[in-house]
């Protein structure tokens, strides 16, 4: 054997095994014919990529072999993931193949999930596909309506922002600058009276403490006071004013019915006449007695009688003649 003959064969070998090796390292392994070729649909893959590892039940029995876009139109834009499963345990066409990831800071990987009822999956056959939300992906989802409000806030807040800027032309920021300079002159006016006012109470601090001891001396009566009506029989004295009260109500309704000598002569005419006619006739005996004393008292040595009652002059307050 030649020379060159043993080189190619050696270059050969070393290209078979570096092409076995590479594809050893990759998940294939060209000696098993055993392996199955299986396809899955999805809408997104989360970041799948070719050598991700497929396992069943946890255990590895395969990677991805391939990932392409699906050309159709109804489902333009998918992606057809093919992988092999080189374990021979046997499943239905109706598992699951889901896309999951380990851990946040790794890529994904396809998990079986065997379903056993059912015609049992051959190569290439197309299975069904689902991925697993992860943690991130969830925020994410959860994120995404809040970003758009957020963003809703912000663009509000600018327009809000632009339009106070509008409105804080020179004449208003003016406005705004007097303003507040006398607000700190009220304020400076109020610190001024509540020193003023601090001043006064130290000032009359004396009398201010006489005042509370009187207030409470005042008050310690008060509780005397108190202490004394709580202490008397007032439901008894109520109870005697009541009976009172009633004795005297029965007597003047006696009155107003003219029971009694009061009551007959607040109630009978005749007596009020009898008193009016009285009064009226002391009257004009008085008035008499002082137009014509001579008349009651009479004294003549010659025997000259007296001038007769004129109830005409007595009337007219004249002296009968």
């Amino acid at each position: 054997m030649s020379k060159e003959l043993k080189t190619g064969i050696i270059v050969i070998l070393i290209i078979i095994g570096f092409f076995w090796g590479f594809n050893f390292l990759k998940g294939h392994d060209l000696l098993n014919g055993k392996a199955r070729v299986f396809k899955v649909e999805y809408s997104k893959i989360g970041g799948l990529n070719k050598a991700s590892a497929v396992t069943l039940n946890g255990l590895k029995v395969g990677q991805v072999s391939n990932i392409v876009f699906d050309t159709r139109p109804e489902t333009r834009g998918h992606l057809i993931v093919t992988f092999n499963v080189e374990n021979d345990f046997e499943f239905s066409k109706n598992s699951v193949v889901r896309i999951y990831s380990p851990n946040p800071l790794s890529g994904s990987n396809l998990a079986i999930i065997p379903d056993y009822q059912g015609d049992p999956a051959v190569t290439g056959d197309t299975l069904q596909g689902e991925m697993e939300e992860s943690l991130f992906t969830s925020i994410g989802e959860r994120l995404d309506p809040l970003q758009t409000k957020l963003e809703k806030v912000l663009v509000g807040a600018d327009t809000l922002f632009q339009r106070v800027n509008q409105l804080l032309d020179a004449n208003t920021t003016m406005s705004l600058k007097k303003s507040i300079k006398g607000l700190e002159a009220t304020i400076t006016d109020v610190r001024t009276t509540i020193n003023t006012v601090n001043n006064l109470m130290d000032k009359n601090s004396d009398e201010f403490n006489k005042t509370l001891k009187s207030t409470s001396k005042i008050s310690e009566n008060l509780a005397k006071v108190t202490d004394t009506l709580a202490n008397a029989n007032i439901g008894e004295i109520m109870r005697k004013a009541e009976i009172t009260l009633t004795s005297v109500n029965h007597m003047l309704q006696g009155i107003d019915n003219g029971k009694g000598s009061l009551g007959k002569l607040v109630n009978d005419d005749a007596i009020y006449n009898n008193l009016t006619n009285v009064s009226k006739e002391l009257e004009e005996l008085l008035r008499e007695m002082k137009l014509n004393p001579k008349r009651f008292v009479h004294f003549s040595l010659f025997g000259k009688k007296a001038k007769a009652y004129n109830k005409e002059k007595n009337s007219n307050n004249e002296t009968s003649q």
